[in-house]
């Protein structure tokens, strides 16, 4: 399965995935629940750069740096997200709102990058083990949410080649060229997924 995971000794690694995967869907949640005013911009913003400053990701400038590249990663879908907002609920909500999804997206990615999907997987299966009383079959839901925490930065990425191919060809900037191949990309990746879970006795 694709994972952004990188090595690291910071407290972020070291910290076991459970706790760490509350910590951070905490911190998701409390951004995403700024409201659409001019204020969350500001909160979301340092939210994101806080979390990539103090998470341990390496020395220096290395957690900006990564942070700087999840950005860059997105910036086609800051780019839609923000131009379709601002044609149906104007500009001051639609940068709010556009702030706030990228910055839990970015907080998001902090929990692929320092956790292995293995760890990840585990530690929502064992939580979600006392359901099971209750019918729940917690190793599809612990393997769905996993997938679906992975998958959101491998998707931004995706469009960074997408993107980058594009220019390497002399295409222009132009959303149009871009939504069909980023598409068929992300289609291409979710058939592989699916390959990857078939292959692993996941129906």
């Amino acid at each position: 399965m694709l994972t952004l995971y990188k090595p690291g000794t910071g407290w972020l690694h070291r910290m076991p995935a459970g706790p760490k995967l509350l910590l951070i869907l905490a911190v998701v949640l409390a951004v995403s629940l700024l409201p659409a005013r001019w204020t969350s911009v500001p909160v979301a913003a340092c939210v994101a750069f806080l979390g990539y400053l103090v998470a341990g990701l390496g020395p220096g400038m290395m957690p900006l740096h990564e942070l700087g590249r999840q950005l860059y990663a997105l910036r086609w879908i800051i780019g839609i997200t923000l131009v379709s907002q601002v044609i149906f609920i104007g500009f001051e909500p639609a940068v709010a709102n556009t702030t706030r999804v990228i910055a839990a997206i970015v907080l998001a990615a902090l929990l692929a990058l320092s956790t292995r999907v293995t760890a990840l997987l585990d530690a929502i299966e064992r939580g979600l083990r006392p359901f099971e009383r209750l019918g729940l079959d917690s190793q599809r839901v612990a393997l769905l949410l996993t997938v679906t925490i992975s998958t959101i930065p491998v998707l931004g990425r995706r469009a960074a080649e997408v993107r980058d191919a594009q220019r390497a060809r002399g295409a222009r900037n132009n959303p149009r060229t871009f939504i069909i191949p980023f598409l068929i990309v992300a289609l291409k990746h979710a058939d592989e997924l699916g390959d990857a879970l078939t292959a692993r006795g996941v129906r």
